[in-house]
């Protein structure tokens, strides 16, 4: 059978999903994991949910706005796939979202603010290592339901993920490597405030605002953490402070 490039892409995201220097920054990893599976798995977004040391689910990335609302809007909600799946520690398999009866579906609240947003289908693998359930990767489509082996696909990724984190974990004992998630948890919140000066500097919207961000960091293998809490501190590099 001759190989595609998908399948060379597919091989390239795990490899490089599954293989990070020592020291590596947990939230870029998983940040890579969801960009991959936007872009292979063909979803609409994606996102990575994680429970707490409180026992609480926490959303700690997403692809998009989109996503990231969404996530926050289940836990304000008390309901929807991310906490079911997290809390779990199962796969979560498509479900399409509906406006008809909507005393029998499974999240109402939450299904009519993912329908305004135009997601109209979601899924979940979860995200673990051979020691420990950590989470979950969310999926969210638009249109198309993902198929058994886009899930499969999916599950591969995060696997691929896991794999990196147990490598930490064997350096670590448990709780450091739940308070480095923890330390993500933080992380997240200094890149949110990052995207918005630079959405605000340069006019534009927070999620071009996110890639030109992770793209000045790459090209300069800086941690994404470390130039985010910069530019959040109104320091923005020479080079990102110019209009598209």
């Amino acid at each position: 059978m001759s190989v595609t490039r998908y399948d060379v892409l597919a091989t390239q995201a795990v490899l490089d999903l599954a293989s990070r220097p020592d020291g590596f920054d947990v939230l870029e990893l998983l940040h890579d994991l969801t960009t991959h599976a936007v872009s292979l798995v063909g979803v609409r977004s994606a996102g990575v949910t994680i429970l707490n040391k409180t026992g609480q689910v926490d959303h700690l990335t997403a692809s998009d706005e989109t996503c990231l609302r969404l996530e926050e809007d289940q836990r304000e909600l008390g309901e929807g796939p991310c906490l079911d799946s997290t809390r779990s520690g199962n796969a979560l398999a498509p479900v399409v979202l509906h406006t008809a009866h909507p005393d029998r579906q499974r999240w109402p609240r939450f299904t009519s603010r993912a329908l305004r947003a135009g997601i109209t289908s979601v899924a979940a693998v979860p995200l673990r290592t051979p020691r420990q359930p950590l989470g979950a990767l969310n999926l969210m489509s638009a249109g198309r339901v993902p198929t058994r082996e886009d899930l499969s696909l999916a599950q591969v990724l995060a696997d691929a993920a896991g794999v990196c984190l147990h490598h930490r974990q064997t350096l670590l004992a448990r709780d450091k490597l739940i308070g480095q998630l923890e330390t993500a948890l933080e992380s997240r919140i200094v890149i949110e405030q990052a995207k918005g000066v630079l959405a605000s500097r340069l006019g534009l919207d927070v999620d071009e605002a996110f890639t030109r961000l992770r793209g000045h960091a790459r090209s300069r293998q800086q941690k994404l953490t470390e130039l985010a809490a910069r530019i959040a501190g109104g320091a923005i590099p020479a080079e990102l402070d110019k209009a598209p």
